[in-house]
């Protein structure tokens, strides 16, 4: 049974804004290529016990083409179908009785909402279901946005109310090993000063100035890795690869190593690190374990700088159970779609999988208990985004900045999105917005809630 606390809120209104957004340049990953995507922005009034009152915000990409990419449902269906699984969540949230703490409420309408999504699926007649995983994708602002709620209704940082004064222990979701711990213990007290960012080099990205041509965007910005790097010197790059093209994604790997060594090697920075995702698109672990070995033949220091591959293999952990174990002996390798519940991330823990993928896109709430079960298991945890922009790649640094990640955190719609991002939002968080040295500054991230200062936005 939940503890009532005088901090605990309510909803008093909630609105939802959609805005279509188009992409600079299409970013391939997997067999999806995306060029259009809808940016859901959720604002929350709460209050609280003492009958304080104040607004929450959040956002995220509604983008089916990750969560759902199945070619067997037209792109307006599943459009239709996140809409109304949305409306329906933020439905079940304003209409809750009684008052909740943000990770508690997640957690106690998990099983609603994937009861939401099959009826809606049903009623719109889909060939195949949305996945849990893209129905999260669909309410994961509404959970930052009461998160947000949360911190700025009680006056303080959100992720300082995550400890016994604030919430019930960590035993309510993660069992008896989890008694008298809370969220707190496994959470930094401060933000990093500096986060390292993972550029992403996209299917289609150019690699080198000699591949470049009048077709290019002509705004100011980089259209080749090499000019990427000469701009903001990132010196961790994630790397989409085919999963289905061995020659291909090893040739891919090693040159976006050999260019990346040379154009920090002109800005005399050191540190690179690479990493490698198919998204899903391999048949089995033994293609990754094949190109590791090839790499480690063509180019050893291609392969020392690779950190881990992330979910080379299909996203239902039963369906696909493949033993990862002949991989994570080469490099760590990350679950990232299959990991959307606490059950999953056990399963995952089964099949051999060595580390998990933390995104916004999924929740923060569960985030925070994936996080405590990774620290307490000794395994590692990445965060990545969903070409996050605006408030959500705000909050998706934030939470980077708070946590003890393998390396970084991945931040790509400054490359592929930069448009949709107010001029307000990257002149009060311009550290970032624009890199330094490869590093996002978070000393802009003040203030109550998930630090968005969004009075100095307005």
């Amino acid at each position: 049974m939940a503890s009532i606390r005088k901090s605990d809120i309510a909803v008093e209104g909630l609105e939802i804004l959609i805005d279509q957004t188009e992409a600079r340049t299409p970013l391939k990953f997997g067999g999806e290529v995306v060029e259009k995507v809808p940016f859901c922005t959720i604002h929350v009034e709460v209050e609280n016990g003492c009958h304080d009152v104040a607004e929450g915000w959040g956002g995220i990409f509604l983008m089916d083409q990750w969560g759902w990419p199945t070619p067997e449902v037209p792109r307006e269906a599943k459009q239709r179908v996140m809409q109304r699984v949305l409306d329906e969540y933020v439905h079940l949230v304003t209409t809750h009785a009684g008052m909740f703490h943000p990770i508690g409420l997640f957690m106690e309408l998990e099983d609603d909402l994937a009861r939401i999504n099959k009826r809606v699926c049903a009623e719109e007649g889909v060939a195949v279901e949305q996945p849990f995983l893209s129905a999260l994708v669909c309410v994961s602002a509404v959970d930052a946005a009461l998160h947000d709620a949360f911190g700025n209704v009680n006056g303080i940082d959100t992720y300082k109310g995550y400890g016994p004064a604030w919430m019930d222990d960590l035993s309510r979701w993660l069992g008896p090993d989890f008694v008298g711990l809370y969220v707190e213990d496994f959470v930094r007290s401060e933000y990093k000063p500096k986060v390292p960012i993972f550029h992403l080099v996209g299917g289609l990205d150019k690699l080198t100035r000699d591949e470049l041509d009048d077709t290019d965007p002509d705004d100011g910005l980089p259209n080749c890795l090499a000019d990427w790097i000469a701009y903001e010197g990132m010196y961790c790059l994630k790397v989409k690869l085919r999963g289905n093209d061995l020659d291909w994604d090893v040739e891919r790997m090693i040159a976006v190593n050999d260019i990346g060594r040379a154009e920090l090697d002109a800005l005399g920075i050191e540190p690179m690190h690479l990493t490698a995702d198919t998204n899903e698109m391999c048949e089995s672990p033994d293609y990754i374990v094949e190109m590791l070995q090839r790499i480690r033949e063509q180019s050893p220091d291609t392969f020392e700088r690779t950190l881990y591959i992330e979910q080379p293999t299909g996203r239902d952990l039963d369906e696909d159970a493949h033993d990862m174990s002949a991989i994570a002996a080469l490099k760590p390798v990350i679950v990232d779609e299959s990991l959307t519940t606490i059950e999953s991330f056990d399963r995952a823990m089964q099949l051999g999988w060595s580390g998990i993928a933390l995104k916004t896109c999924k929740g923060q709430s569960s985030g925070m208990l994936f996080v405590a079960k990774a620290t307490r298991l000794g395994i590692p945890y990445a965060v990545q985004d969903l070409t996050n922009p605006s408030l959500a790649l705000i909050h998706s640094v934030g939470l980077g900045a708070r946590l003890n990640t393998i390396m970084g955190v991945e931040a790509n719609s400054r490359q592929f999105f930069p448009g949709s991002t107010s001029e307000a939002e990257k002149s009060v968080h311009e550290g970032i917005f624009r890199l330094q040295n490869g590093e996002a500054d978070t000393s802009s991230l003040q203030g109550t809630g998930l630090g968005y200062q969004i009075e100095k936005i307005r």
